[in-house]
């Protein structure tokens, strides 16, 4: 394999530059207990691993990453119907549920932060994409707010516009952190294809165009490093993943799961590491009934790596994920799934130290 270059940036002179490689999770969390989340979770990856505010969507309605990211929009407001998420004119029981449960969950994070003896020096929070938040909500008469292209501006400048206050409350619960910021974005693949089924299901929704996407993204990085977000990463899947236009957003990294990944887009990625961009690699999968061996995670990230001709040292900007969110799995597996992210991680290092 042959690395090629995509048109990207360097690192902003802000961003600090990693010096191991490091783990994280994606976000979603088993279970309806917030505070045995956040204890477990900054349990397993104390530093210089990266610990995240954690999602439980078990605990219903508001709690799912749509539903939190909508409660954070400035300006607009949704409830639920039966076919999902919708803007209404103003707030109603839902909406000020989930923003109920997102509060509940910073002072849980305060707690927990304030009672640690060497608190954690950076912290990570999701957000929904304003691609898929436009996927996800729907209009007055039920129809995707993704139909729309005043819709789909207004979600954008709304969130860009709603996500200042919420770095500023996760800043106060644990003083002094670091931001980091993980975009979501599940269904850009279909937003770009024009695959999204209409509300009658008989037809397909127009596809967005690429240039559209990226002032999103755009907008909204900007404005979270206003915020004070020291790194923001944008989460796609690994099918039709959209590296240049994200890496020409401005996002100053890019995760997806490793599994499906073709020639040519480990070179892309090769050549935003080589730009100084960061690699969040789903390397563990979660998905599967076999449980993965450490060995075998750090050899399908080594050996790619390698082969494209990659420094040793350059491992560095990477760092592990599980394939998808753990939503899925029981407490304590969570628990076991982070804890062999960070030998995962512990491998790759030793990898690179020859």
């Amino acid at each position: 394999m042959t690395a090629q270059h995509p048109e990207v940036s360097a690192p902003a002179p802000e961003q600090l530059l990693p010096t191991e490689v490091t783990a994280t999770a994606l976000g979603q969390w088993p279970g309806d207990d917030p505070h045995e989340a956040v204890r477990i979770i900054r349990g397993e990856l104390g530093s210089p691993h990266l610990p995240f505010l954690p999602e439980l969507p078990a605990r219903g309605v508001g709690s799912d990453a749509l539903g939190r990211t909508a409660s954070l929009l400035e300006e607009l407001a949704v409830d639920v119907q039966p076919f999902g998420w919708r803007l209404v004119d103003r707030p109603g029981k839902d909406y000020r549920r989930a923003a109920s449960a997102l509060s509940t969950d910073i002072n849980i994070l305060a707690d927990v932060a304030g009672a640690e003896d060497s608190p954690d020096p950076e912290i990570k929070i999701q957000l929904v994409g304003p691609m898929s938040l436009a996927a996800g909500l729907h209009l007055h008469n039920g129809e995707r707010a993704l139909i729309d292209y005043g819709a789909r501006r207004d979600l954008a400048e709304s969130l860009a516009a709603g996500v200042g206050t919420y770095l500023s409350r996760v800043a106060a619960a644990v003083p002094g952190a670091r931001l980091v910021v993980q975009l979501d974005e599940p269904d850009i693949a279909a937003v770009l294809a024009g695959t999204i089924p209409t509300a009658s299901g008989y037809r397909t929704l127009r596809a967005v165009a690429g240039s559209e996407a990226r002032e999103s993204w755009r907008l909204v990085l900007e404005a979270l490093r206003a915020a004070g977000a020291v790194e923001t990463v944008i989460a796609v899947p690994e099918v039709e993943a959209p590296f240049e236009q994200i890496l020409a957003a401005g996002a100053d990294g890019i995760a997806v799961p490793l599994k499906a990944l073709t020639t040519r887009q480990w070179e892309q990625l090769a050549g935003a590491a080589e730009a100084g961009k960061r690699l969040w690699i789903g390397a563990l999968d979660v998905a599967g009934t076999a449980r993965t061996k450490t060995a075998d995670c750090v050899d399908s990230v080594w050996r790619p790596w390698r082969q494209l001709g990659l420094p040793a040292a350059a491992i560095s900007s990477v760092r592990i994920t599980p394939s998808s969110g753990l939503a899925a799995v029981t407490p304590s597996r969570a628990q076991e799934l982070l804890g062999q992210l960070t030998k995962v991680a512990d491998g790759l290092n030793q990898q690179a130290l020859g």
